[in-house]
């Protein structure tokens, strides 16, 4: 049997007195020649941020919150696996594991635990009241970093269904976004007696196979793929060099604290639903919070590794446990329905909210609380 172990985070103040150091002694690059962000983070912005986080933020507050939840590490398959896992006072309440993507965390979700977990202290109702397994991906977090190739999405799925019997839970609902959708349902897929239903953000199809089930597209269909076009053409850079070096890359994102910021704030700007600047949506110390997920375990590199080990296939079988989709107004593409419906052929819920971006639980946690649960109400939901 797997062990389980109570885990606390306590990071030395020697790590905090270097990254203090190591920021303030950044050796900074001559500012852009645009005016806005297409030629990445703007100089200036960088800069404030770095100086915030070397003078002000404080990282102290954090872990004191995320050390008030129950925490602990899962030995499977070799790794230790870092989750939260936080349980719900009502009896009856339905295991949910959910599982963040890249360049998010488990930071994510701090927000939406207390609605999901105890609904009745935030107005709601029991019946709505969730078991939270919140994992760190391998590779990244306070989760163990693979040492040999192989661990790529399937394998993360079948170390997730033993995690969740390993924790007690026989029969759960899964719930992920980004690569956190890629996994659960990869999931959903491998072991679909396990799954009660599933909740996704960012729903994948082989486009190849959808579109010669579906023949004649639609609009809808069309705009779907030309966002697609547009995401690789001109926002998927960082996946090419994480999917194809993600070692070279990582020597400056695990050296240097700016590097890591600008690689990972950069895309908050460009995905989530910020009106032009990630702080309209999201606290500086939020953005530095999930940062710090990176910073401090060295996890750039092996948490880009991820896309060198997955990044290749093609999303692989028919997925038939109840599913529903919630797609954000700026999410990295929005698919349409009849191309999701393709590959997932129990497709009970679909939404599309007014506000929102990829980081939906971080960005809008009330909205992000409704969706979850109004799929899941759909389902017979054994409680």
């Amino acid at each position: 049997m797997a062990e389980v172990t109570p885990y606390r985070i306590e990071i030395p103040d020697a790590d905090l007195d270097d990254l203090r150091d190591r920021l303030r002694r950044t050796r900074w690059p001559d500012r852009e020649t645009v005016p806005d962000w297409s030629q990445g983070i703007p100089l200036g912005y960088l800069r404030e941020l770095c100086s915030y986080w070397a003078e002000e933020y404080d990282w102290r507050a954090t872990e004191r919150r995320l050390n008030a939840l129950d925490q602990v590490k899962v030995s499977i398959d070799g790794l230790d696996i870092h989750v939260l896992h936080v349980t719900s006072p009502h009896v009856g309440a339905v295991p949910l594991l959910m599982t963040h993507g890249w360049p998010g965390s488990i930071v994510e979700f701090l927000d939406v635990i207390g609605p999901l977990t105890d609904p009745v202290a935030h107005g709601g109702s029991a019946a709505d009241a969730f078991h939270l397994v919140l994992p760190s991906l391998p590779g990244y977090g306070f989760s163990d970093k693979p040492t040999g190739t192989g661990w790529g999405v399937p394998r993360i799925a079948d170390a997730w269904a033993e995690l969740m019997i390993v924790l007690g839970y026989d029969r759960y609902a899964l719930q992920g976004g980004d690569w956190g959708a890629m996994v659960s349902t990869a999931l959903a897929v491998r072991h679909p007696g396990a799954v009660l239903g599933l909740h996704l953000t960012l729903p994948s199809v082989d486009i190849r196979v959808a579109m010669a089930e579906l023949g004649e597209l639609d609009e809808w269909d069309r705009v779907s793929l030309d966002a697609g076009r547009r995401y690789r053409k001109e926002e998927a850079g960082y996946s090419t060099q994480q999917s194809t070096r993600p070692q070279t890359v990582g020597y400056g994102l695990v050296d240097s604290p700016a590097a890591l910021a600008g690689w990972i704030v950069e895309k908050f700007h460009g995905w989530t639903d910020c009106d032009g600047h990630p702080e309209k949506v999201l606290t500086r110390d939020q953005l530095l919070d999930n940062v710090m997920m990176y910073w401090l375990p060295a996890a750039g590199a092996s948490s880009a590794r991820l896309y060198w080990e997955s990044f290749r296939n093609r999303p692989e079988g028919l997925v038939t446990v109840p599913t529903g989709c919630s797609i954000f107004p700026r999410e990295l593409f929005r698919l349409s329905r009849r191309l999701v419906e393709t590959r997932f052929r129990d497709l009970r819920y679909w939404n599309e909210p007014d506000r929102g971006g990829h980081f939906a639980a971080f960005e809008q946690p009330a909205i992000f609380v409704d969706e979850v649960r109004a799929f899941f109400r759909l389902l017979p939901v054994p409680r």
